[in-house]
């Protein structure tokens, strides 16, 4: 089923009940005669509360623009992008942008501390939050003494902290090493059972995005249109092993299977024509 066709209600008020809906949703950078540059066109989703969903696309497509649209970072060209009232909103950015001259419990507290919460209610809350991503014990530390890993849970330790009910991840586990990368998916998965958040995660890997998702939104090269939502069957909590599993490697082929299509030049599907 085609986004369009999912969520062909979204601009007359289907989107109503939806955590964050987007509706007719462009965004062009620049003007002039060029027309400048038109990173969006025309996105409609839903999403729904409670639910993990992933982005995936091409390079440039549009897929962090489209999470700053959600996060109210930067405001739609055209069409209209809608959050239910008195929701919190975190947003954990592809490098972990750690203070150095601060600890881990002061980075910590740092969002709290900017939206004015009293020092008692930053430090109880960032000490839960560093409990839960599993830094408990390095409060004293600082970001330097920190591996890759610890310095992205400490990033999301901070988001948490917030207790936001939407939570948007712009690429967080790009940096960090393979084996790493599928324990923090594990973790991370594990905090959004136990936190309850939507979740918006934005990734160039497929199989982390099938991994961590309830939907995956597959997107277009530039400008970004959605191409398709792909449900995710498997039940949570999922093991690491169902990485291994055909029905994992089916799903992730279907949706490399999308990405590709938008990358097949005439030349090239002449020649699988005639080899087929």
């Amino acid at each position: 089923m085609s986004a369009r066709q999912l969520d062909a209600g979204a601009g007359s008020g289907a989107v109503s009940g939806a955590a964050v809906g987007l509706a007719g949703v462009s965004k062009r950078f620049g003007s002039g005669k060029a027309g400048g540059l038109l990173a969006l066109d025309t996105v409609d989703f839903a999403l729904r509360p409670g639910e993990f969903v992933s982005i995936v696309g091409p390079s440039g497509c549009g897929k962090s623009t489209l999470l700053r649209i959600m996060a109210g970072l930067v405001a739609p060209s055209t069409g209209r992008c809608t959050r239910p009232e008195g929701v919190a909103t975190a947003f954990v950015f592809q490098e972990a942008a750690l203070l150095p001259w601060r600890t881990v419990e002061r980075n910590a507290q740092l969002l709290m501390e900017l939206e004015g919460h009293a020092p008692a209610s930053c430090k109880a809350r960032a000490a839960e939050a560093l409990k839960l991503v599993g830094l408990a014990g390095f409060e004293k530390s600082y970001p330097h003494q920190l591996s890759g890993g610890m310095r992205m849970r400490l990033s999301l330790a901070r988001a948490l902290a917030l207790r936001p009910g939407l939570l948007l991840l712009d690429e967080p586990l790009a940096a960090v090493d393979e084996l790493t990368r599928d324990v923090l998916q594990e973790e991370l998965s594990s905090l959004w059972r136990q936190a309850g958040f939507t979740g918006v995660l934005v990734t160039h890997n497929v199989h982390e995005a099938v991994y961590l998702s309830n939907r995956v939104v597959v997107m277009s090269p530039r400008p970004g249109r959605i191409l398709d939502v792909i449900d995710v069957p498997f039940d949570f909590p999922r093991a690491p092993e169902l990485r291994a599993s055909a029905g994992f490697a089916a799903l992730t082929g279907r949706v490399t299977a999308v990405l590709r299509a938008q990358h097949t030049t005439p030349q090239a599907a002449r020649h699988a024509q005639a080899v087929a």
